[in-house]
């Protein structure tokens, strides 16, 4: 059986999926009890509407059709219906159905579909054996009549691209920029306190500022636009002044820490304003740390403020829970005793209370561990509950240390909290936020049943209760069996949705932060600011919506193209990005009011030209058809020449245009005019003619000819032979180029015929000698050949929009210039590049740019960094490529001659960066790269020192090279001292490397290689003697697992020697105070799993493998506190991309 809506029969069935409101007339197929339909109307308004079907179908066994339909029901506003099927095995039933007999038998199934107009069925292939229903024991089947009820509840789901966040709940999301997800969730849970939204309105900014400089401005901009605007918001101005770039936007970070560093950035920014102490006054509360001892009168306080609260997740059922763990008392006793000032070591209990609670209390959820296994973060999916309304006075003020002010009632309510969604795949963090509210539309605070809604990036949706608090409890839900009928074990999952970050605002101080925030708070500027913003944003929507219906013109002038060559340009005449644009109806005619007009002002003024013509009736026959399209095209009158002649001064007819054109070299040039047909056409049609490959826009080329008075005159029509040229003047002693105009020429005139022409456009005397030059093309390489003065125009290939670049004849330029032709200029500026170098220490910082040439060969390079640089030998330059995707430098340096030129440099995959990075070596590259480097942690064998050798030794060369050279480079203990290398990960021992191993394939990035002198004693192993691994480890009872610290060392242990002599020998190598090795524990660990030992065992038993190399998973444990100071090698400092911390650089 299926629930399905009817197919449509009748006009008011094609509205099935409608809503509909009213109950047909007549019988009610929908047979709900009163006490049913009383609950209904009760529901919640969060919760579906739902409803009963009952379907009695009587004389089962005499139907003789495949498929039964049952009448039409209305549940949620929506038309249903059941169908049912049957085949010799099968009953195929839907929905969440019951089957029930007249004794009240029970046979049911559930099921949810989301149904749309393509899918408006669905059910159960396989409900129910017939031989189950047919069988009389059952009561399925009672006097050939069968029950069927159908209990449907009717959710509305959104469609993700249809959905409009505004409309449907008031508020708007924010748009993620890649991985920014943490970040929007942050910026909704700010804006949400009224209190604090207002302080960032009231910061101060002035109308010069930019948001993308200005975190405030950019702040208030973020806020304004969340409150006013009926779209989702960008975030990138305000990523922008962060100082934050593309790579920083697809990096995943901790929204607590983002939290943290963005209100400390705003707390400075807003010292010396009228919202100083915000930040503060909002979310700053303190508490107490005590130690007491309980056997004398000491007691040791220290007062510490916070921001939020890191409650423990793990073994904690609730967030009440969490606080008695955090106010938990640990007793100091035994080995742990407290040393206090002139009482020495004393028992004494430990803890924190609370002073005060800020008005806003954040409270983080510690969902996320770090396993030392996996060494990984993985995350805690626990069942976790949070109340509504939190009561930390609770048990007489148990949290409240004795200073607290009982006088304030600690009684806060759920503002909202951050849901995550750990996504296995690739190890991200989806983040919403969900607040339970109580607004109005206008971001107004109401008094009202609180309201849930999610806020997930964009999208802003109601949420029931169920999905809003219960499901994000996390811990595992059961799924309902798929096959009733059947003893089928019930199948859980985990809920990986949970909170992560919570939100609480103290009762009484909820009138002073859930405040009204309207349009008085908002800077006049910045109100005018957002305004025009939103208009112009509102003019492009517009202008997108209605592109189908207007055509782009673009009009260039010999005005552009005397700003633009020399300048923005050199090759080509235009970048018709940088020119005046028309955006005109493709329905208006091109030139139709013009044409007519100056037609009927020819016939007046030249009547001699048209003998057989009446002027007058032509005039007014033109006048009468002009008077007729003013009605008719009243919309598209101005024609496109007028919209020129207004914007440019020109009168209409000194106006020609010319089409421009791709041509096969890839350069674009004016082709031809415009004849007076093509005028008449529509802009679409002209458009459509004019550029068939890609008809967005449409280019043009104003011509306009001027009198010896520079003012505009009539073209002279162009004959067939005339040939449009254009040129360009260079002066190879200043090095530049610029336009100085254009000329029609004779196709079978020479060139040599009009140089007085020319040299007076140059501004040159009419006699001067001149260099003519075709300027072909610049892609892929540049195409510029000599014109022989004595051949044709037609001779040289020259045609309409050709360009001819010109220079002074002079035989010291080729002496005294760099670039002494067009040729050689052009090449030069075709591979010019400006790059940008930054020093690899400091990655961000632009450091110095330097002009070079893309043909520049890598000797090039570095010869002109080393000359910037004031270095003499430039082979002590070594670069390193820029990635355009992560923006850092790439992990391997550029080879020296690796590369053939500068543009090889720069290229990542299919795009081009300006960046390079440098540095300075002590040894030239070419020496280097045929060495292998390796940095070595030489720990003296009797002083407590740690030193970093840099180790180069040719690629071929052993690990005993290593060790020998590395004898040059220290002090050993005595002359015959040998040395070993190991390699060391996470404090543990994973590898003696054998001396004739070879050292190009040793890797010192990520593993730490540590060289030592070979203890005399390990020298003279006796046939049952062990040499086990020893390490440093602490126990994490919260976790249930071992963190190793320290250094890891060897130690040779004898056959009968029991734990306590090992201890003397433990204790002598490393040191340590007697009063201090007390407190240490020996363990025996495998797999991580500690077996504490005594003092009488033999150690020896313990350790069955004689194989050092990899008994590293087997060792003898030393379990203290980790009171050494911290070393940190520069070969472990490559911190893992989603380890990088939150920065706000501005």
């Amino acid at each position: 059986m299926t629930l399905m809506t009817p197919p449509p029969l009748d006009q008011e069935d094609d509205e099935m999926l409608v809503p509909h409101n009213d109950f047909v007339d007549g019988p009610q197929p929908l047979e709900v009890a009163k006490e049913a339909a009383s609950k209904v109307d009760a529901q919640a308004v969060d919760d579906p509407p739902s409803g009963r079907f009952t379907w009695t179908i009587e004389n089962f066994s005499r139907l003789n059709t495949k498929k039964l339909y049952s009448d039409i029901f209305f549940v949620g506003g929506y038309k249903w219906l059941l169908e049912l099927s049957w085949c010799p095995l099968v009953f195929a039933l839907s929905c969440k159905l019951k089957f029930c007999a007249i004794d009240s038998s029970l046979f049911s199934a559930d099921t949810q579909h989301q149904f749309n107009v393509r899918e408006s069925d669905w059910g159960f292939t396989s409900f129910m054996p017939l031989g189950e229903l047919y069988d009389p024991s059952r009561g399925f089947l009672v006097n050939d009549t069968c029950v069927v009820e159908a209990d449907v509840a009717v959710r509305k789901v959104a469609d993700y691209w249809s959905h409009d966040s505004k409309k449907e709940t008031g508020y708007v999301g924010l748009k993620n920029q890649g991985a920014t997800c943490y970040m929007n969730s942050l910026l909704q849970t700010l804006y949400h306190i009224p209190y604090f939204r207002k302080a960032v309105y009231h910061m101060p900014t002035t109308e010069n500022d930019m948001p993308t400089g200005s975190i405030p401005l950019a702040l208030q901009s973020l806020f304004y636009k969340l409150q006013y605007s009926d779209t989702s918001v960008a975030t990138k101005e305000l990523t922008k002044s962060f100082g934050w770039d593309t790579y920083d936007s697809f990096m995943q970070h901790d929204v607590q820490e983002l939290n943290r560093v963005l209100c400390e950035k705003l707390e400075d920014k807003m010292k010396g304003t009228v919202v100083e102490g915000t930040i503060q006054q909002l979310f700053e509360g303190h508490h107490m740390n005590y130690i007491e001892c309980i056997n004398v009168d000491y007691k040791s306080t220290r007062k510490e403020s916070f921001y939020d609260l890191q409650l423990d997740v793990k073994g904690c059922k609730d967030v009440y829970a969490s606080f008695d763990k955090y106010v938990e008392v640990e007793c100091l006793e035994g080995d742990n005793r407290y040393h206090a000032e002139q009482f020495g070591l004393q028992d004494a209990r430990k803890g924190v209370l609370f002073i005060d609670f800020p008005p806003v209390l954040q409270l983080q959820l510690k969902r996320f561990e770090y396993d030392f296994m996996r060494d990984t973060m993985v995350k805690i999916n626990d069942r976790y509950e949070f109340p509504l309304q939190l009561d930390l006075d609770r048990e007489d003020g148990k949290y409240l240390s004795p200073a607290a002010d009982r006088s304030v009632r600690n009684l806060y309510t759920l503002h909202r909290y951050l849901l995550t969604l750990l996504c296995w795949n690739c190890q991200l963090f989806f983040l919403a936020a969900v607040f339970l509210l109580s607004l109005d539309t206008k971001g107004e605070y109401k008094n009202a049943v609180t309201t849930r809604f999610k806020f997930d990036d964009e999208r802003v949706t109601k949420e029931d209760v169920k999905r809003a608090l219960e499901e994000q409890y996390g811990g595992e839900e059961e799924l309902p069996q798929t096959n009733p009928g059947f003893n089928n074990t019930p199948f859980k999952f985990t809920k990986y949705s949970n909170a992560y970050m919570l939100v609480y605002i103290r009762e009484s101080d909820k009138d002073k932060i859930i405040c009204n925030v309207d349009e008085k708070d908002i800077a006049e500027h910045l109100r005018i600011r957002l305004k025009k913003e939103q208009e112009e944003k509102e003019q492009k929507r517009k202008e997108k919506a209605e592109a189908h219906l207007y055509t782009v013109i673009k009009v260039a002038r010999n005005e552009d193209l005397v700003e633009q060559i020399g300048r923005d340009i050199y090759f080509d005449l235009v970048d018709h990005e940088k020119v005046r644009s028309f955006r005109i109806q493709k329905q208006m005619p091109f030139n139709v009011f013009k044409v007519l007009k100056y037609k009927a002002r020819s016939f007046l003024i030249l009547p001699d030209k048209f003998p057989d013509v009446d002027v007058n009736l032509a005039i007014i026959t033109c006048l009468k058809f002009l008077k007729y399209l003013t009605k008719r095209f009243r919309a598209y009158f101005l024609s496109t020449k007028e919209e020129v002649a207004k914007e440019f001064g020109i009168p209409v007819p000194y106006q020609r245009f010319w089409l421009w054109a791709k041509r096969q070299n890839h350069t674009y040039r004016p082709n031809r005019p415009l004849t007076y047909q093509e005028e008449a056409q529509s802009v679409g049609q002209l458009r459509e003619v004019s550029n068939k490959a890609n008809n967005a826009e449409l280019k043009l080329f104003l011509e306009v000819e001027l009198g010896p008075d520079l003012q505009p005159v009539p073209s002279p029509e162009k004959a067939k032979e005339d040939i449009l040229l254009f040129f360009k003047l260079y002066d190879p002693f200043k090095e530049e180029l610029r336009y100085i105009g254009r000329m029609f020429v004779k196709g079978a005139g020479k060139p040599m015929e009009i140089l007085a022409r020319i040299n007076k456009m140059a501004g040159f005397g009419p006699d001067e000698e001149i260099e003519l030059y075709e300027e072909i093309k610049f892609e892929p390489n540049v195409m510029c050949e000599h014109i022989d003065k004595k051949l044709t125009f037609r001779t040289s290939q020259l045609e309409d929009g050709d360009i001819i670049c010109l220079q002074k004849y002079s035989e010291v330029a080729s002496e005294q210039c760099r670039y002494p032709d067009v040729p050689s200029f052009l090449e030069y500026v075709h591979n010019r590049q400006v790059v940008r170098f930054r020093s690899l220490e400091k990655p961000k910082e632009d450091e110095f740019s330097l002009e070079l040439s893309k043909l520049h060969n890598y000797d090039d390079v570095v010869e002109r960094v080393a000359h910037h640089l004031g270095l003499d030998d430039p082979s002590k330059i070594r670069l390193t490529s820029h990635n355009c995707y992560s923006q850092q430098p790439k992990p391997q340096p550029i080879k020296y001659r690796g590369v053939e030129h500068l543009s090889d440099m720069l290229i990542h995959y299919n795009q081009t960066s300006d960046i390079l990075y440098y540095e300075v070596l002590d040894i030239p590259l070419p020496e280097l790269q045929g060495l292998k480097t390796l940095k070595v942690a030489f720990h003296h064998a009797t002083k407590d020192e740690v030193v970093i050798h840099t180790i180069r030794l040719p690629k071929q060369s052993t690990v005993g090279d290593v060790l020998d050279d590395l004898k040059t480079k220290v002090e050993l203990s005595h002359p015959g001292a040998e040395l070993r290398l190991l390699e060391v990960f996470y404090h543990k021992i994973y590898k003696i490397f054998p001396l004739s191993e070879k050292i190009e394939n040793i890797n010192d990035q990520y593993w730490t290689l540590r060289a030592e002198e070979i203890p005399e004693e390990e020298k003279d192993l006796g046939p049952h003697d062990r040499l086990i691994h020893v390490y440093h480890f602490m126990k994490d009872t919260t976790q249930n697992q071992v963190q190793n610290f320290g250094e890891p060392f060897f130690l040779v242990i004898h056959e009968t020697e029991t734990l306590a002599e090992v201890k003397v020998r433990v204790q002598k190598r490393l040191q340590v105070p007697d009063e201090e090795f007390a407190k240490w524990k020996f363990a025996f660990l495998s797999l991580g799993r500690p077996e504490y030992l005594q003092d009488s065992d033999v150690v020896s038993t313990r350790f069955q493998r004689r194989d050092v190399y990899g008994a590293w998973d087997q060792y003898l444990g030393l379990e203290h506190s980790d009171n050494a100071p911290k070393r940190s090698y520069a070969a472990n400092q490559n911190r893992h991309t989603f380890e990088k911390p939150v920065k706000i650089y501005n």
